[in-house]
């Protein structure tokens, strides 16, 4: 492996600002390669911002269509300053794709001519950069990986994988962006992506993946590249149906939002559970063993019982007159209707839509019979008469999801009917309010409660599916919050991320199985990413002392970073411990998370605040000025940060209903630093941690 660059690990090679370079100046050649695609790529956004579509559209709907989809791709199209270009070469064999010379970037750049300059990372060719090896070099002669310090091409790095004489080594290129310290918001990781990351990224459409993965496995960033390979993949068909990504919360998703725009994908949509079942109000909170209840997949049966049983059979026949004559359809045959919508098993509101037409169709029978000769606008006619109109109303009234699930958690005896043999008589009294609110608009209603009314919503209209659903944090899902993802994905895929180890609610995922089955994909892969690329070995070891008594049997992350002194325990005496902990880690480069109890943030705050130093909160994106961020624990799940200082482990555990919650939480708060961590405890540490 030979390496080059400006200057990096001692060694110095000369890299000439002029625009052309000799041929013996490597580096100059790839600087003035980066210089002409970047004005490729200007010239490409230049030509769809010059298209001119007065004369192409047919009205006005069409023109706002297309100047939409033009502003779209002249969004994609947008040079990032600071965001490489590419970060790669393959050269081929003679033998194979005729020797050419392919660059490996975010999105695709090509000259004048058509002929490409970059290619998107995604196409079959650029496959080999992820996965060719020694072993296997998938007719590669060479791998050149690029070295950036800020946009500024600075460094490469060879690797000749048809060469016998030559060692295998760990790129150092690829370390150190792995290394770097990262400032504002989450960054994509296609200059880093690993073999069996690929492997899961370019998995099909049409199945659903499901990704175990410790802290550091990259699992969040593996499943954000996957529905940038799946939209470059599948287009078209994404383009009609939708994707989705549903992070675990606000401040999860602002972490997050930068990735997809950097590769170019613009169109992906973001949101929490919550906002997925937002057909009510939240403003109350469930008592642990109520959201226990609520959130148990058997809640989804006594909704089901409870819609249905609106249904009357009916006991009078209907009489339609129309002209002179009167039609009778008696009351048993009526019977049979409804009883055959019922057994279906259709969604009520179609049912509903469909007993009328049914009706409708018995009345045209007979007058066949009599020699009458209906059409379809008779039947229609007749399905509007008043006569069967009163008779579906009757015997089909319309439902309200929210009333529905009001009157369940307020009615005893309602909730008794159709919760008897599925719930307890304790459990349907944990459910039940104490204080049943006079409508659904004074409700005080749970997070639990919404997802009611959304699974009673989709009982009685069906909720419109997407092409792609990413589910990360996964393991945190009630069972009745799986079913509300897995509607918006009935007839698409989903990638399901997320790590048992670090389940921290009441009804945490226990076993991935059972959790794919109530997101309705039992036939799901499940992957597990045991390789750690951002939490350093010392750090990562030692959270793993937890793992025997929060997921027994769940393998331990194998992190390949070695990072001497990246771990630091010691006691604190107080607050002004951690404030100066705090500076200390500002003395470092990149973004601290100081990560404490939920009950400790306002004293830390205070704390922070009387030495003057400025800290922002989850979400708040860090800058160079502001890079201390004070993050509740309960708020820790998916973040990073280049330092974190973590406040005493055992107010952490002690700030959860029961130990293993705690332990799982504290866990989580271990493992959010990518170069160090430092525990400062005022109390002793749990004893798990030996």
């Amino acid at each position: 492996m030979s390496y080059f660059q400006r200057t990096f690990g001692g060694s110095t090679v000369p890299a000439p600002e002029a625009p052309e370079a000799p041929a013996h100046d490597p580096l100059g050649l790839e600087r003035a390669h980066l210089t002409a695609s970047r004005a490729a790529l200007r010239a490409m956004r230049e030509d769809v911002e010059a298209l001119d579509i007065r004369d192409v559209t047919a009205n006005w709907v069409n023109a706002a269509v297309l100047e939409s989809q033009i502003n779209e791709r002249i969004k994609a199209l947008a040079d990032l300053a600071h965001t490489p270009l590419f970060f790669g070469r393959l050269d081929y064999l003679q033998t194979a794709q005729e020797g050419q010379r392919f660059y490996i970037g975010r999105r695709h750049v090509h000259d004048g001519d058509g002929d490409p300059m970059v290619i998107d990372w995604r196409a079959p060719v650029s496959q080999p950069f992820y996965r060719a090896s020694r072993k296997l070099p998938m007719d590669v002669r060479l791998r050149r990986r690029f070295g950036y310090t800020g946009g500024d091409l600075t460094a490469y790095e060879d690797e000749h994988l048809t060469d016998p004489t030559e060692a295998d080594r760990t790129s150092r290129l690829l370390q150190a962006e792995i290394e770097r310290p990262r400032v504002g918001p989450m960054r994509d990781i296609v200059a880093t992506i690993q073999p069996e990351q690929d492997e899961i990224v370019r998995s099909g459409l049409s199945g659903t993946v499901c990704v175990q993965g410790g802290p550091g496995t990259g699992k969040t960033a593996v499943g954000l590249h996957r529905v940038a390979y799946l939209l470059y993949a599948h287009r078209e068909r994404l383009a009609r149906t939708g994707t989705l990504v549903i992070g675990p919360n606000r401040s999860f998703l602002h972490y997050i939002e930068q990735v997809l725009p950097a590769l170019g994908e613009l169109e992906v949509k973001q949101a929490t559970v919550a906002d997925l079942v937002a057909h009510v109000e939240v403003r109350g909170a469930d008592e642990p063993a109520a959201a226990l209840v609520k959130g148990d997949a058997r809640m989804a049966e006594v909704l089901r019982r409870a819609v249905r049983s609106h249904v009357t059979m009916p006991t009078e026949p209907v009489m339609v007159v129309r002209g002179s004559r009167r039609w009778r359809i008696p009351a048993y045959e009526l019977e049979e209707i409804v009883r055959e919508l019922l057994d279906r098993d259709i969604r009520y509101g179609a049912a509903r839509d469909a007993l009328p037409q049914r009706i409708a169709h018995a009345v045209l029978v007979r007058m066949e019979q009599a020699g009458e000769a209906p059409d379809d606008r008779v039947q229609d006619s007749v399905a509007r008469n008043a006569a069967v109109k009163a008779a579906v109303k009757a015997i089909w009234p319309p439902v309200d999801p929210a009333k529905l699930v009001l009157r369940l958690l307020s009615d005893p005896d309602f909730l008794a009917e159709h919760a008897d043999g599925v719930l307890s008589a304790d459990e349907q009294k944990a459910v039940l309010w104490t204080r049943p609110p006079r409508s659904v608009r004074s409700a005080h209603w749970s997070a639990a409660d919404a997802v009611l009314v959304d699974e009673a919503n989709d009982l009685v209209e069906r909720t419109p599916s997407l092409g792609h659903v990413v589910l990360d944090e996964a393991q945190d899902l009630s069972p009745m919050q799986y079913r509300a993802v897995g509607r918006r994905c009935t007839t698409g895929s989903a990638t399901v991320l997320g790590d048992l180890a670090q389940g921290t609610t009441p009804w945490a995922t226990a076993d991935w199985s059972e959790a794919l089955a109530h997101l309705g994909k039992p036939d799901a892969v499940v992957e597990e990413l045991t390789a750690g690329f951002r939490v350093p070995r010392e750090v990562i070891a030692y959270a793993s002392r937890l793992l025997p008594h929060i997921s027994p049997g769940l393998t331990e992350v194998r992190s390949v970073r070695e990072s001497p002194g990246s771990l630091e325990i010691r006691p604190s005496e107080g607050d002004g411990d951690v404030v100066a902990a705090c500076l200390s880690a500002l003395g470092h480069e990149g973004s601290i998370g100081l990560i404490a109890a939920d009950d400790r943030v306002p004293a830390l705050a205070a704390a922070l605040t009387g030495a003057g130093v400025r800290f922002l909160a989850p979400g708040e994106e860090t800058t160079p000025d502001a890079r201390l961020t004070l993050v509740p624990a309960s708020l820790a799940k998916g973040l990073e940060y280049d330092y974190v200082v973590l406040d005493d482990p055992a107010a952490v555990v002690a700030a959860e209903p029961d130990e293993r919650t705690g332990l799982r939480r504290l866990y989580v708060a271990l493992t959010r630093a990518v170069s160090g961590l430092t525990v400062l405890h005022s109390s002793p540490l749990p004893w798990q941690l030996g």
